[in-house]
């Protein structure tokens, strides 16, 4: 049996990168797939399509993480289709380099709305049904400028940072219906934001990694499969670097 037979994950942020990734290998692993964008419909698509071609299960919705009203039509659909909601991976995000002193005030509140208020708003959507069945996978897709002191946009870092306490908070609190919140920060990687770095700032990376190189997408999507499954069971309220050894 594979590790996700059977199991029904929802996956933000899946048009292209890492979500494409995460969403793709959890098909692979036997969950039934919902994926979804704010705008990127072209690259929700092909990620629909990439989960197709592997005999995979997926619907894909168009969602603004947030937006209540889109997260509820989220929830309403997915239960509809496959039964319930076991997994949700929070991945949807933005980044942005701007230095502070030049930061406009909208800049910060598109960054929070986006990564934290995006991830407490999907996380409630999803919530009441798992603690109705006593269990549920949690995780939120962090970033290594959220917990590691790093050259990273200020309002890009806060926000990476805020998942990392919501994480704890969170595993705490619903602990006890059977529900774990992880949180993952994955250093810098071959495609998604970090492909936007210089190539500069990549060699620089590289040469602070004990490995040498970039990490791929592929590779953390692998690890996140494990994550969400049951043979995950002790682990909760945990931030767990994949850099590489940096």
């Amino acid at each position: 049996m594979s590790l996700l037979e059977g199991k029904v994950a929802i996956v933000t942020g899946a048009g292209k990168g890492l979500g494409r990734a995460f969403a793709v290998d959890l098909a692979k692993q036997g969950a039934k797939v919902v994926i979804v964008t704010r705008k990127d419909l072209e690259g929700l698509k092909k990620t629909y399509e990439q989960i197709e071609a592997i005999g995979g299960k997926a619907l894909w919705l168009q969602v603004d993480v947030s937006h209540t009203e889109d997260l509820s039509r989220m929830v309403a659909e997915t239960t509809k289709r496959f039964g319930r909601i076991d997994i949700l991976v929070n991945n949807a995000g933005i980044g942005q380099v701007v230095p502070l002193a030049l930061m406009e005030e909208e800049d910060w509140d598109r960054m929070m709305n986006t990564n934290v208020k995006g991830a407490f708003l999907t996380t409630q959507a999803v919530l009441r049904g798992m603690i109705h069945q006593k269990r549920g996978r949690i995780l939120n897709i962090s970033s290594l400028a959220g917990v590691k002191m790093m050259q990273a946009p200020v309002h890009y870092s806060a926000s990476k940072a805020a998942l990392k306490g919501m994480t704890e908070a969170l595993a705490k609190e619903v602990g006890s219906y059977g529900i774990t919140v992880n949180c993952l920060p994955p250093g810098v990687l071959n495609e998604g934001v970090s492909g936007n770095l210089p190539p500069a700032k990549q060699r620089e990376y590289i040469g602070h990694c004990a490995l040498g190189r970039l990490g791929t997408v592929e590779e953390i999507a692998e690890v996140v499969a494990f994550f969400v499954s049951d043979k995950n069971s002790y682990m909760n309220g945990a931030t767990t670097v994949i850099d590489g050894g940096v």
